[in-house]
């Protein structure tokens, strides 16, 4: 269960889990993440309300999170909390500019992001699995 002083790990072990199952989303249903974009292009209502949850998802992981700049876990928690926040803004204020410009960083080569997420997902579970077992 998680205590105050292993919330960075916790929120962390949980972003890896998100990371990798995206990843394997994209590799079991090809085109999956396009077809999101094609989505929240079209539809305003989606867009607002996937702002409103990056936005209250991203300020409740910055403000759960204990602050220690002397714990790298911390401050890269911290931080993404506040980039989920601004994601979140961006959703809701330009959410008609911001799509666009995201699918298009993607691109159509989305098995190359979904390696990425897959590696990174894996990683991100195994440094604080590390730190919490060894506790």
């Amino acid at each position: 269960m998680a205590e105050q002083s292993n919330i960075s790990e916790w929120i962390l072990l949980f972003f890896g889990f998100y990371s990798l199952a995206a990843g394997i989303g994209e590799f079991r249903q090809p085109g999956f993440w396009k077809s999101m974009f094609d989505d929240f292009s079209g539809t305003p209502s989606l867009r607002f309300l996937t702002g409103i949850i990056c936005l209250v998802m991203g300020a409740a992981i910055y403000l759960a999170n204990p602050w220690d700049p002397t714990d790298w876990m911390s401050v890269v928690v911290t931080v993404i909390g506040g980039w989920i926040v601004i994601e979140g803004l961006a959703f809701l204020a330009f959410g008609d500019r911001f799509i666009p410009i995201v699918a298009t960083v993607l691109g159509s080569n989305q098995r190359f992001w979904a390696v990425i997420a897959c590696v990174l997902g894996v990683v991100i579970i195994a440094l604080p699995l590390m730190r919490l077992l060894a506790d």
